[in-house]
């Protein structure tokens, strides 16, 4: 079982587990559920975008993981009627390999960008003449005939993803037309998508049984489908043939996932903020080192959970446990009350 209390998988049973989620997505805006706002505005700018007969302009998706931004970009491209072309900010390691994807591109596809931040620079300044203007200088150093020749484009959509919009380059967002900005789901909305995910796997389950995976599952969809999946695996070895509240909490708790939706590494997180370093404001790379975590990870998937929740701030000095943990009234050092919600 790994940190976020799923099962490990063999790499068989991982490649299922993914095709899984695929097939899980929703395929028309119209069935996506959660982020009321950007999809209403969404639709509004791919109807324009239609009606002038014009691509859409580039978008900038970011968010924690597993709030649906790669679900979004496919969903864009279903709403266009055109292919979606799929890559990430680590692949695209050399200008050539930029330069490849851009001269494959048809008229009006999207090109979509996951964890765009992590572009190199080199690359980055290449995308800024394309995006603006569709356009690129290939630099030729060979023979007699030395030089640039610009290469023009079709009309295309750039979706970029990025767990890190504070990485991001002002010249690089700039250049984007349409910001979303994700938030974590609502226990309601998730206990939407888990139901509607019971009924594409055929699993039976109850209002009160999706709503207890629901409120554990972090704000996150991703989550809240693997979960789903998980407790399915317990109640099917009970013996039992409809996922319950109590059937939930049972295997939740035996995945170590509390009520809180908290994992081992969340409690590990807050009492080393509460009781080792009694409520004084701790730096990023202090507490990864204390975890043995990678910085990035913590920052990335952890944080934004505990932050919205209330667990814990962030100050410029560091992590502090937050409202839930220390009440106004209490102090900053009465480590009793630290793991009290936790």
């Amino acid at each position: 079982m790994d940190r976020l209390g799923r099962c490990q998988l063999s790499p068989l049973a991982d490649r299922q587990e993914r095709e899984s989620e695929v097939n899980l997505r929703p395929r028309h805006l119209e069935e996506y559920v959660g982020q009321g706002k950007i999809i209403d505005n969404l639709r509004v700018f791919v109807r324009a975008a239609q009606q002038r007969r014009e691509s859409l302009d580039h978008i900038l998706l970011s968010g924690p993981p597993g709030l649906g931004k790669t679900t979004l970009a496919q969903l864009i491209a279903a709403e266009l009627g055109v292919e979606l072309k799929v890559t990430s900010g680590p692949a695209i390691a050399r200008p050539i390999d930029l330069l490849v994807l851009l001269n494959g591109l048809r008229p009006q596809q999207v090109l979509f960008i996951d964890e765009i931040h992590r572009l190199s620079r080199v690359v980055e300044e290449i995308l800024y003449p394309v995006m603006e203007d569709r356009s690129f200088d290939r630099i030729i150093s060979k023979g007699n005939a030395k030089g640039s020749i610009q290469h023009r484009l079709p009309p295309f959509t750039l979706v970029g993803a990025t767990t890190r919009a504070g990485a991001l380059s002002s010249p690089l967002r700039s250049r984007f037309g349409i910001l979303f900005q994700l938030e974590l789901y609502t226990p309601e909305e998730l206990a939407q998508i888990v139901r509607r995910s019971a009924g594409i796997l055929e699993i039976d389950i109850d209002r009160e049984g999706s709503l207890e995976i629901a409120r554990r599952c972090r704000g996150t969809p991703r989550l809240a489908n693997r979960l789903l999946k998980r407790v399915r695996d317990f109640v099917q070895v009970e013996g039992a043939s409809t996922i319950t509240a109590a059937a939930a909490d049972r295997a939740l708790e035996r995945m170590g996932i509390d009520s809180h939706g908290l994992d081992q590494t969340d409690r590990r997180i807050l009492d080393l903020l509460v009781n080792r370093y009694q409520g004084q404001p701790v730096g990023l790379s202090t507490l990864a080192a204390a975890l043995q975590e990678e910085p990035e990870n913590l920052e990335d998937v952890y944080e934004p959970y505990l932050l919205a929740a209330g667990f814990i701030v962030k100050t410029p000095r560091g992590r502090q446990p937050g409202p839930l943990l220390l009440p106004p009234e209490s102090g900053n050092n009465n480590s009793e009350l630290g793991m009290r919600n936790s």
